[in-house]
């Protein structure tokens, strides 16, 4: 019985090591409240102006992730709601 649970609490932190290990994304971006953000479609109108074809966005951390398409490659694009500026490109 005692194996089991040495196994079982093993198996665990292995696994929420290593799901935090897999998480690329950048997420400070803004200190500022939520309340005074610029919409999402904005940061979405950014990318698309850029060249990127969107697939999708969400908030990350303090950031919006816009993901995207261009030249045949996926790219996570960081962009503070703050200002819109972009804070981080990830190529996939």
């Amino acid at each position: 019985m005692k194996v089991m649970r040495v196994v079982a609490i093993a198996l665990t932190i292995g696994i929420g090591t290593s799901s935090a290990a897999m998480a690329d994304g950048f997420k400070d971006c803004t200190k500022l409240d939520k309340a005074s953000w610029k919409p999402a479609s904005d940061a979405e109108a950014k990318a698309k102006a850029a060249g990127y074809e969107v697939r999708r966005s969400k908030i990350e951390g303090s950031c919006y992730e816009v993901y995207g398409v261009k030249e045949g490659k996926l790219y996570e694009l960081f962009y503070s709601p703050e200002d819109l500026s972009l804070k981080h490109t990830i190529a996939k």
